[in-house]
Order: structure tokens, then sequence, then C-alpha cells
């Protein structure tokens, strides 16, 4: 399915979607999924609230902040390598195939945060096979994020992964 008839269906079913899992107890995937949609979002993370915040056992988290927006000591990549032309990652990543789910948790993320206008996706960003949500937000007029949602490993080590990263200014102009 397209990334953007996926973020139309999400955007559209997320009443029914909070109400299904309402009821349910929380697994670990359920529970990174929502806190990456509280926090991932957040111009105030920083790299310690990051270890605190997905410290859940069976989720693997990588964030970096480059230029924070806050007072906050500058987070160096300590996972991957940056991302080049992002000077911000926050990704968590869990056992199994849900990103259907954790695509509709992102998009919420989103809502609440009020990000919303869409922006060029970069060329350096590509959908894959397993991508169930790529897509560009402003962040203000000098700031663009990118959201991935997909699945990545053998079908024996099958994760799903969820990012953001915040575009370095020079890279986010249209």
């Amino acid at each position: 399915m397209h990334c953007s008839k996926l973020l139309g269906i999400a955007v559209a079913t997320l009443v029914s979607a909070s109400v299904a899992n309402a009821g349910s107890a929380p697994t670990t995937a359920r529970m990174a999924m929502q806190l990456f949609a509280d926090h991932c979002f957040s111009p105030y993370m920083t790299a310690a609230k990051a270890r605190e915040t997905f410290s859940l056992k069976g989720v693997d988290h990588d964030f970096y902040d480059l230029d924070p927006f806050s007072s906050a000591a500058p987070s160096p990549a300590t996972g991957r390598a940056v991302t080049p032309g992002t000077d911000r990652r926050c990704e968590v990543s869990f056992a199994g195939d849900h990103a259907e789910n954790a695509a509709s948790a992102a998009v919420r993320g989103l809502a609440v945060e009020k990000i919303l206008q869409p922006a060029d996706l970069p060329a350096s960003y590509t959908e894959t096979a397993t991508t169930t949500l790529l897509a560009a937000r402003r962040l203000n007029p000098r700031r663009v994020a990118v959201v991935h949602v997909a699945t990545r490993g053998a079908a024996n080590t099958l994760e799903t992964f969820m990012l953001v990263e915040r575009l370095a200014p020079s890279h986010s102009t249209n």
C-alpha cells in the first residue's frame, strides 16, 4: 500500500484504533509504539531521557540530537552513524511485524504535536517493500522531519522500526 494512502487511512481510523486497543493488555510492541508517539516528536527529548523512556525489555532505541532546540547539551550519536543531512534521530525497534499499528501510532503522535504540514521527501529517503509509512512533515519554516515505519530482518528475526529524523536546516528547504 502506498504511504500516502496509508497516511489517509491512519488519520481516518485513529479513533477506532484507540478504542480497539483500549481494553487489551499492554504488550512490549504496543508500549514501544506509544512511547515513540509520546516522546520522539518532542524537541525536549535528550539522550538521557531516551535511555530512561525506552528502557523496556525487548525494545531497542537509537537517539542523537546534535543541535537541541532547548538549552540541553547536544547528544552525540552512540548507535548507528548520523544520517547525512540530519541533526536528530529518535528510533525504536521491537520484535515482530507491527508496522500497520506502528504507523497509526506515529500518525497519532504527529497529530498530537500538531506536526501536520506536508513537506517534500528528500531523495535520500526511499520506500522499500516493507515500508508502511514514509513521510516528511514541516516542523517550522526552517525544519523538516522525516518519519519512517517499516519492518526489517529475516522471517525469524523480523522487527518493526519507527524513526523520525530531523533534517539540518541546510537540507530542510524545498
